[in-house]
Formats: C-alpha cells, sequence, structure tokens
C-alpha cells in the first residue's frame, strides 16, 4: 500500500462476509446492465456524470460547482441532484423560494452561489432529464450536471468522471460494510475519467507514478489530480458585529479558538488541513447531511459559550445552511460563525486539458446552434495546423 499521511482506510475485517453478499447483489445488477436487460438510456444533448464507488464525501460538491464556473459563461446549465434527505417527493426546480428541506442541503448550496443555472431534484434521473429537457421554463438547458450518480446506471452519460479520495484509494478498500466502496472495484471501468481528489499540495512525482500505475486503470481513461483550495471564511448571518461582513483567511485567525462543526461524511480532511494555520480547534462532528436539532443547537451554544476569546465557529458550506434552516443560535455564536468555501485546483498543470476534453464535447453534443457555431469557427483556422492541438499528458 502506499504510504499516505492521513490515511483514512479502516476495513472491519469481521464483516467481510457480508460484503460478499452484498457484491454479489451489486455484480448481478451490473451484469443486467451489461447484457441489456436493464435498458441504459442516452440523450442528445451533453450529461455529464460527477460521482464515486465510495459511501461518502470524496469532493463531489467542488468538483461539479468546478464544471458550473467552467461552462456557465458559454452554455445554459442544469445541475440534477437526488436531493438527499430532503423532505419533498418526485421532481422539484428550485428556485430563489426553495428552502433546504424542499431540494437537500448540497442543491440548495448550489442555488444560493449560481443563481443563473438550473438546480433540480429527482431521484429518478431518467424522469429528472426528461423534465429539465422538456418543461418550458427549463427546456433551453445545454447541458446538463448529474450530481452523485455513478451508480444510477439508467442514464448514459457523454462524460462519466470518477472521483476517487486520495486518504482512501478505492484499490485498498472493501465493500461494504467492512468497508465503504459502494460497488466492486472492477466498476471504474466505466469511468471515461478519473480524478484522484484531496490530494496535498506538495504531492512528489514518485508519488504521482506510483498512484497512476496502482490504479490500473484502461488506454481510454484519463486520470487527473486536485487538491483543495480553501477560499476566506465567509460570516453566514448579517449582525451587527465588529467582524460581521468581513471575511477572514486563515491566516488572520492565527491563535484562535476555533469550534469547528461539520456534518459530513469525511471531516478528518479539514482537521488535517487546518492544522498549519496555528489554531486549537475542537470538533464539534456530526453524521453526513445532519438535520440540526434543538439539542444540538443547545450544545452548540453552550459549548462555544465555555470557550476563551478569540474564538470563532468554522463550518462547511453545506452544514452553515442547514443551521440557518435550524435556527436556535446565540447571539453570540450567530455573530462568530462563518462558513469555510472550498474549490479545487487541478495539479500538474492538467487543467487545460480538462478544460478543452468537457468543453469539446459539450459544443460538438449541443443542441444550440450557438455553441455549434463557436465549435466550428474555433476549429476552421487550425484544422491543418498539428501544433495548435491541445497538449495532453500521457501518464503511461
Amino acid at each position: 500500500m502506499i504510504d499516505m499521511e492521513g490515511d483514512f482506510i479502516k476495513i472491519n475485517e469481521w464483516l467481510l462476509p457480508l460484503s460478499w453478499l452484498y457484491g454479489s447483489g451489486v455484480r448481478f445488477r451490473n451484469a443486467l446492465f451489461e447484457m441489456g436487460i436493464l435498458k441504459q438510456r442516452s440523450y442528445s444533448l451533453p450529461v455529464i456524470s460527477v460521482g464515486n464507488i465510495t459511501v461518502g464525501g470524496a469532493g463531489k460538491t467542488p468538483h461539479v460547482e468546478y464544471l458550473v464556473r467552467l461552462l456557465r459563461g458559454m452554455a445554459r446549465v442544469a445541475v440534477l441532484s437526488r436531493g438527499y434527505k430532503r423532505k419533498s417527493k418526485g421532481y422539484v426546480l428550485a428556485n430563489d423560494r426553495s428552502r433546504m428541506e424542499d431540494i437537500g442541503d448540497e442543491p440548495y448550496q448550489m442555488k444560493q452561489k449560481f443563481d443563473n443555472i438550473y438546480v433540480a431534484v429527482d431521484k429518478k434521473r431518467t424522469e429528472g432529464i426528461a423534465r429539465l429537457t422538456h418543461d418550458e421554463e427549463t427546456k433551453d438547458v445545454d447541458v446538463i450536471l448529474l450530481d452523485d450518480a455513478f451508480q444510477h446506471r439508467y442514464v448514459k452519460p457523454g462524460i462519466n468522471i470518477l472521483l476517487v479520495d486520495y486518504h482512501r484509494l478505492i484499490i485498498y478498500d472493501k465493500l461494504i460494510p467492512a468497508g465503504r466502496l459502494r460497488e466492486p472495484l472492477e466498476g471504474k471501468r466505466r469511468a471515461d475519467v478519473v480524478i484522484i481528489t484531496k490530494c496535498p499540495p506538495d504531492l512528489k512525482p514518485m508519488e504521482i507514478r506510483v498512484l497512476t500505475k496502482a490504479m490500473g486503470l484502461y488506454p481510454y481513461q484519463d486520470l487527473y489530480f486536485t487538491t483543495l483550495q480553501y477560499q476566506p471564511l465567509k460570516p453566514y448571518y448579517n449582525i451587527s458585529d465588529k467582524q460581521s461582513g468581513k471575511s477572514l483567511t486563515l491566516d488572520d485567525i492565527h491563535g484562535y479558538n476555533v469550534l469547528l462543526l461539520t456534518g459530513i461524511a469525511s471531516p478528518k480532511q479539514i482537521l488535517t488541513d487546518l492544522k498549519p494555520y496555528g489554531l486549537k480547534v475542537a470538533p464539534m462532528t456530526y453524521g453526513d447531511h445532519h438535520n440540526f436539532k434543538p439539542r444540538d443547537i443547545a450544545a452548540i451554544n453552550q459549548r462555544f459559550a465555555a470557550m476563551q476569546s478569540p474564538k470563532i465557529i468554522i463550518t462547511t458550506e453545506k452544514d452553515a445552511a442547514r443551521l440557518q434552516d435550524a435556527g436556535g443560535l446565540s447571539d453570540e455564536a450567530r455573530a462568530n460563525i462563518y462558513a469555510l468555501p472550498i474549490q479545487i485546483k487541478f495539479m500538474l498543470d492538467q487543467e487545460e486539458q480538462f478544460n478543452q476534453k468537457v468543453i469539446s464535447y459539450v459544443r460538438k453534443n449541443s443542441r444550440n446552434s450557438i455553441l455549434v457555431k463557436r465549435k466550428d469557427d474555433n476549429a476552421s483556422p487550425n484544422r491543418h495546423r498539428s501544433s495548435n492541438k491541445p497538449r495532453t499528458i500521457s501518464f503511461r
């Protein structure tokens, strides 16, 4: 096994017999798709899926947001999610009045950040795509991004992106319940693009070569590496306070006592990343997509009140949305709670290669005549000049 600082893999070997039974069921289901007994549907417009084969976070939301930023200037973008733990049923198109409980925390977060895209939720992705492409208010959609849909095989995306957590490589994991794999390792062959996420920014070339070989990808699969970049902390409540409305960098709060409040799948990553900033971190950890109850809010208020100044509450963007929905925070807590936005950065100068792959696919398969014209205009001057082709990086 590759020696990695912060390796988060833990296997419950006594549960391996149950994992074998679970794997048998998943393999049977996948075989039905391979034989054509269960049908996949392709679409006439670009569909890009972002997902993983592990339970828990591999960075899906920041990678989907990266694609939104990449494409929204050239196309009408829609994000289609399941809307995990929402209280509504069926298809819901988000609007300015949508509540988090109606669409789920991650779709709510995206709708708040990107007001010029469509955000919809539907457990049945084929029905969600049908609504997005045929309903009057959304039928001008140019590209659909599927959030967490790697196992939703009824849809055949044009680009299937598989995310793999650097700290929990799928090649060393086991099927649930012994490990956290949702399906057997051979499922990775369905990916067109594999991205190893949450890499340390100082990843060594030797380790990259080892990782590339260990992943055992096929020639048709492209491998990329991304790392997390933390953006300035944003105050989540507009309260009259000396810090209200002012964004803070992690360097600005050096030496602070931090109440790190998380309801995500992998809080260890944030704890590891905050260490270099000289913060005194006290974690309060809840389960993924946790809905904060009054007793949770009371515990947060009490814990923060007992901390010495200078102090601050740091939470994730999606946890901040759930806290706002819950209500009940003390004035002191509200005045000092900050969300920590996360964006991703491609390593090894791979960003341009990835961007061109996605943009080329979207333009080639677009129903929008303007996008097709842009493709033709960009292609015609360079059609016979091989030196202008996008530079590629080979790991093999």
